[in-house]
This record gives C-alpha cells, structure tokens and sequence, in this order.
C-alpha cells in the first residue's frame, strides 16, 4: 500500500492540542456512564439499552485508539485510561496483544494467521455440526451478528483461553489478574452503590454494546487475493462514524494507525482517490447501505475460501 502525505498529516492531528478530542469523548463516557447506571431505576428499560449500548460501544473503540498511542505518549497512562473493560468480558491487554498482530499481519482475514477474523478453514467447517454451521450462517448477516455475535465472541475468547492454561500456558494470567483488580470497583459501583442486577447489566449494557461494536467489524475484511483489497472504507459520516472513531475508514487506518481518530476524514479527503484505488474500490456509502443490504441477508459465507 503506498502511503504519503505523513508529514500533512501529522501537523494536521497536531492542530487539536493535546488530542483534546479524544480527552473529551472519554469524560463524555464516563460521565454518562454514570449517570446511566446511578439513575438506572429511574429510566425507561429500553432508553437504558440505548444509551448502555452506545457508552459500553463508546469506550471499546476509545481502548482501540489508547492502545494505538492516544491521548497520551505513554502507553501505561493509556491503558489505565480505559480500564476498567466496561463489557467486563475481554481484559484490556489480551485485546492489545490480538489487535496489535491483527495489524502485524500480510495475511488478514486467514483465520490462522488474523486473531480477529471470522472466517474458518474448510477443514474446520467440516468439522461443525449442522446447528454449528447455521448458528455461523446467521451470524453473517448483519442482525444474526448483533444478536448471535456477542455469545460467539465471548466463547472464542474463552475457549482460546481455558485452552492455554489447560495446556500450562501463563502468558495471559497477569492480563486476567490485572483485569479482575480493575473491575472490582466497577462492579462495587453497579451491584451494591447502583444496585443493578448482573442479569440487567449484561443485558442491557454488555450485550448492546458488543452488538454495536459487531457492526463496525462486520464488514471491515473480506478474503480477496491483494492483501490491499481485503480492508473497506465506509463513508458514514453520521451518528456511526461518531461512535467508531471514524474507523470505519478502515483500510486508512491500517495504513497509518498512529493517526488519531479525528484526523482521518481529513486525510481521507485528501487520498481518497489513491486509497481507493489501493483497496480495490471496496466502498460503502455509509452505515445505512450495510443495513440495507445485508440487515437479514448473508454477505458471503464463514468459510475462507484460501485457508
């Protein structure tokens, strides 16, 4: 992928002092988290579902941009920014660890060499039994991956590692501990200060949140021979964008990750000609034209057509 315009670029990111963008957006979560949770008997079910969803959402796309060097050069000030994990399920330094080989990787969307994909080999398909494979069909529509997609989510990450320590794999273990110190106080906050049901939390927080983050992921890799046509640009600039960072540009951020979130869609309006044409043309119009096409239909099938 041929990249310029770095220096542009940069002064343009250096415009906002102090990456106050960024600062703002957390206190936004964090504030309305809150009062989300204090004021949690007071409101409407469905209005927390909304609201839970977007800030549990909010603040797993503001841990992708601390752990890509932002607000902060320090990557310890960082992660303490964003901990707790408010969808409680995934430690900040295991998701680290996967996305930043996500990156490192030629090969994206091979589910053996990409963490984050979600496709399988044709021998792992043929392994799956019938209510395997349809549970995996549905999820490649767009609802089945809101609804269906979190579960899968949380039992990969489990499996993955429950197997490493049955195996006597500790690589991991000071991610979980570290993990569960952070939540604690969380956890005080909603059960016993807010006293919020486990139940209702997971429900109307963790599972919306997981689901709206599902959606950005959806479509972000397909399998095609370039490597550079694997990644897409979506060209949303609503509600949506505002909630992913403005990584629904995609193929523009694996191309320069270091890029703060609020300096993508300048830099893409100024490359936009050369980026696409490094990926291929693979483009969306916005969110809307995903909901669209594929709310109820599959995009393509869970089986990686090379691996």
């Amino acid at each position: 992928m041929a990249v310029t315009s770095s220096a542009t670029d940069r002064v343009s990111a250096e415009a906002w002092p102090l990456e106050w963008p960024t600062w703002a957006a957390l206190l936004a979560t964090y504030l309305g988290f809150g009062l989300v949770t204090f004021h949690f008997h007071q409101l409407p079910w469905w209005l927390v579902l909304i609201a839970g969803g977007w800030l549990v959402c909010w603040h797993s796309q503001l841990q992708h941009e601390c752990l890509h060097g932002h607000p902060t050069r320090s990557a310890a000030v960082n992660g303490w920014l964003v901990l707790p994990a408010l969808w409680l399920w995934l430690p900040y330094g295991i998701y680290v660890d996967s996305h930043l080989r996500h990156h490192d990787t030629d090969h994206l969307t091979a589910p053996d060499d990409d963490p984050e994909s979600f496709y399988l080999s044709a021998a792992d398909w043929d392994q799956l039994g019938p209510l395997a494979r349809r549970l995996l069909m549905l999820q490649q529509s767009l609802l089945g991956r809101m609804l269906i997609g979190p579960f899968t989510a949380v039992w990969r990450v489990y499996r993955q590692e429950a197997g490493a320590l049955l195996s006597g794999d500790f690589r991991h273990a000071g991610h979980w501990l570290r993990h569960g110190v952070a939540i604690a106080p969380l956890m005080y906050w909603l059960l016993v200060v807010c006293d919020i049901p486990l139940l209702a939390y997971l429900a109307l927080f963790v599972w919306p949140g997981t689901g709206l983050a599902l959606v950005r992921s959806f479509i972000e890799h397909r399998p095609a021979e370039e490597p550079a046509a694997r990644t897409v640009i979506v060209e949303d600039r609503g509600p949506l964008a505002l909630l992913f960072l403005n990584n629904n540009l995609h193929v523009l951020h694996h191309q320069r990750p270091d890029l703060p979130w609020y300096a993508l869609p300048a830099a893409y309006r100024r490359e936009r000609e050369r980026i696409l044409a490094d990926n291929g043309g693979f483009l969306f119009s916005g969110y809307g034209e995903i909901f669209r096409r594929y709310l109820l239909r599959a995009k393509d099938v869970p089986v990686h057509p090379t691996a």
